[in-house]
């Protein structure tokens, strides 16, 4: 029985050719070696399982080469190819920065230096992770890898280029490797499948590739753990299985409901997910992706960045199809701000539980924003004919009542006498009415929905300061008695000055602009309780008296005292002071 040898040491790429993700890079050490411009000094950084160690022996090997191919590669056949392939070569030695990291590792490397090729023109020191030599080793490296001898070469590989010396970096040629898309390592992942004769669907191997975050050398081990867990025939379902990945069957089930503002169901995939054992975050996490890639299914030009297998891109477009571009951003939003809240939630749970209900109602609230478009039927279509001489009444919510109020208006040119007929007990009062109207336009408002009617009745009924007062403390009531205005309208009053227009005065500019900020849904009250469509305020800020002088601690002192003298003697017996 042949020994096992596993995927990421099997098919390490031996050619510039193989090497997967960096196609640049590579060709430009190949263009190198042709036009025989080379550095003595190379530093490859990037983030592991990339590359760089691999890069940096075909390097090695194929500045080496007596008879180097056209396209820069080595010819696998001269004595200095087999000799690196079978790894007795004496011109390439590697070294572990990690365990000889000191002033005496660098001392025996300087004197390997001074020895020349035994065959070929180079001899090439790869040092790996060089980040870990310490300051003193640095140093002591400095003056051999400025200026080394013509015969040697240095190739420098690192995952942390920030930890290494400015004056090392500068003596160096520095190529920066690329995480591997998550495209280029399916197709790997593919070759190595049927090299191996292992059963593999791509949506297993897309799950592979996003695990290993662009690093081959963790995709390719996990490879080979999903292959002697399932047998040789991995799936989707035994991928997410063993690497306890959450199923983007939850976030299709959660999108559905989103779409159709159901609640519990939303709360019941969530359960089920944390029954599974997994972290909120990561659900929460994960949410946020689902969306962002319905989001960019909505565009061709943004469908590439979709980077999932076909049937499950099949559903990603099916399903972004029924979303609206505004719920998405909308529903991003809560999802990302739900993500940044997480660590420092008490009650983590209910926290995901609320965006989750946030987001169910989002479609519901555009639905009802839409019961208010522009294209909703004009009151007169709504309103039944009434008999000569009569108006109808009708509430902003274009609802009309059983027995509705019937207002007679006579001809005549002096100022019209209103008559208003007695309805059925079971009648709204025109209070309750406009009670209920301010209801629904401060419910609006804060919905930011806007209703727009296509035409208002028009009235010009008279009414005295007495009525206008009454009508003032009804909208008064419609307040809840914890919001500061409540207090301003009780003692500001209105003054009528002629049949529609009155004057508020209050205390402060404050008072004012809150007072100001009741318009949209103060004078259509007004207008409706009082019948008449005229009706415009005007707020002014009030003198302040010398009854409105604000006192000092001093000036309440010496009042106390002149109503109380013995005031004055407790104040000296306790030393007290003035606050």
């Amino acid at each position: 029985m042949d020994d096992y040898i596993v995927s990421a040491r099997k098919y390490r790429p031996s050619t510039f050719l193989s090497v997967v993700g960096q196609r640049a890079l590579t060709q430009t050490l190949k263009n190198a070696i042709l036009t025989d411009k080379l550095a003595h000094a190379y530093l490859f950084c990037g983030p592991r399982g990339v590359g760089k160690t691999t890069c940096a022996r075909i390097f090695a090997k194929s500045i080496n080469c007596s008879n180097p191919t056209p396209e820069g590669e080595a010819c696998n056949k001269c004595e200095s190819c087999q000799a690196f392939n079978e790894q007795r070569s004496y011109n390439i030695l590697e070294l572990d920065a990690a365990s000889n990291n000191s002033v005496d590792d660098i001392r025996t490397l300087i004197e390997q230096v001074r020895i020349p090729p035994q065959i070929g023109q180079y001899k090439v020191f790869i040092i790996d992770e060089v980040h870990m030599l310490s300051p003193s080793a640095f140093n002591a490296f400095l003056k051999t890898l400025e200026e080394p001898p013509r015969h040697v070469l240095f190739i420098l590989a690192t995952t942390e280029k920030h930890k290494i010396l400015p004056t090392i970096l500068s003596r160096c040629q520095i190529y920066d490797f690329q995480r591997i898309s998550i495209s280029d390592t399916v197709e790997h992942l593919r070759y190595v499948a049927q090299s191996e004769k292992i059963k593999a669907e791509d949506e297993a191997l897309t799950v592979i590739a996003q695990k290993s975050d662009g690093g081959m050398r963790d995709a390719l081990s996990i490879f080979d753990q999903m292959s002697a867990f399932s047998g040789g025939n991995i799936t989707y379902k035994t991928v997410i299985e063993n690497l306890n990945l959450l199923d983007y069957d939850y976030y299709f089930r959660l999108t559905e409901a989103f779409l159709s503002g159901d609640v519990p169901t939303a709360l019941m995939v969530f359960d089920a997910v944390l029954r599974g054992g997994f972290e909120a975050q990561y659900f929460i996490s994960g949410l946020s992706n689902h969306l962002r890639d319905l989001l960019v299914c909505k565009d061709l030009v943004t469908l590439p960045l979709l980077e999932v297998g076909e049937n499950i891109a099949k559903k990603y477009e099916a399903q972004s199809a029924r979303c609206g571009n505004e719920l998405l951003y909308q529903a991003l939003d809560i999802s990302n701000r739900c993500d940044m809240g997480y660590r420092t939630s008490n009650n983590k749970r209910l926290l995901v539980e609320l965006s989750l209900i946030q987001i169910c109602q989002l479609d519901e609230k555009k639905k009802s924003s839409n019961l208010y478009s522009v294209d909703t039927p004009s009151l007169k279509s709504i309103v039944p004919a009434m008999p000569q001489g009569e108006q109808l009444v009708v509430p902003p919510d274009g609802k009309v009542a059983e027995k509705p109020i019937a207002v007679t208006i006579p001809v005549q040119t002096k100022a019209p006498v209103v008559t208003v007929k007695k309805r059925a007990e079971k009648s709204v009062s025109a209070t309750e009415k406009a009670t209920s109207t301010i209801s629904i336009l401060m419910r609006e408002k804060d919905e930011n929905i806007v209703l727009e009617a296509e035409h208002e009745i028009e009235q010009n009924n008279q009414f005295t300061e007495e009525q206008l007062h009454s009508a003032w403390r009804e909208y008064i009531s419609t307040i809840p008695k914890e919001t500061i205005l409540v207090n301003t309208m009780k003692h500001s009053l209105p003054v009528l000055l002629d049949d529609f227009r009155f004057e508020v005065k209050v205390s402060n500019a404050d008072q004012r602009t809150r007072l100001n900020d009741r318009r949209d849904t103060l004078i259509p009250f007004l207008k409706t309780l009082l019948g008449n469509t005229h009706i415009a305020m005007m707020v002014s800020e009030a003198e302040i008296s010398e009854k409105q002088h604000i006192f000092s601690p001093l000036d309440k002192l010496n009042y106390m005292v002149s109503q109380n003298p013995e005031i004055s003697q407790l104040y000296k017996a306790f030393d007290l002071e003035i606050s």
